[in-house]
């Protein structure tokens, strides 16, 4: 029937009638095509939007971890400094080592030490050793000089000298003293605020001689 009266229309008729069926057929293919691309963009944006929020993310994590790592790494180092100077061992052969050393700087003879027992404080303990030493005057004034020197705390008490002899031009004495460093207690060498230790060590021993 549709056909019949397709024919039955004049020229103009036939391509006004085809030209409205192409518009239609047109705008139903531009709505479909459109809303398919809409709705495609509208999940890219979401989807790009999700990515720079992780990215956004991504980023103060990594920045956090950065400053964590450098923050870790000051903390070590500030311990290792710690360590040379307040060791939690009492590490008895470096600290004879040290004054071994000073010795040889200074040019004295160390004739003799006796390590004695340590003697406990609240936070650290004190690691005493009595030297016997030889040399001129100036040489035992360097050596204590140089001792006080040292990275670790070491004081140097009870000084007596005497027995002087002469040797060319140079008087010789021999010397007694008592050496003292220090090591931190493990208990207070503790993480602050760990259960039963105190939130700070409190003040480390000044050195001296």
């Amino acid at each position: 029937m549709a056909s019949l009266s397709l024919n039955r229309l004049p020229i103009a008729g036939k391509i006004g009638v085809g030209a409205l069926f192409c518009t239609l057929l047109g705008v139903a293919y531009y709505v479909l095509l459109h809303t398919d691309v809409a709705a495609r963009i509208d999940r890219e944006r979401s989807r790009t939007a999700e990515l720079e929020t992780e990215l956004s993310k991504v980023k103060q994590s990594q920045a956090s971890y950065f400053a964590d790592r450098d923050e870790l790494a000051m903390r070590q180092q500030k311990q290792r400094e710690l360590n040379k100077v307040l060791p939690t061992e009492p590490e008895a052969a470096t600290f004879l080592s040290a004054l071994q050393s000073v010795s040889n700087i200074s040019g004295i003879d160390l004739k003799a030490w006796s390590p004695m027992e340590e003697i406990p404080q609240t936070f650290y303990a004190k690691v005493p050793m009595k030297l016997q030493i030889t040399g001129r005057f100036h040489q035992i004034a360097k050596f204590v000089y140089e001792v006080g020197k040292q990275d670790r705390i070491i004081n140097m008490e009870n000084l007596e000298l005497g027995d002087p002899k002469i040797e060319g031009e140079d008087v010789v004495l021999k010397a007694t003293c008592l050496a003292t460093t220090f090591h931190l207690l493990k208990k207070a060498a503790a993480p602050a605020g760990a259960p039963g230790t105190p939130a700070t060590p409190g003040a480390a021993p000044a050195g001296g001689h």
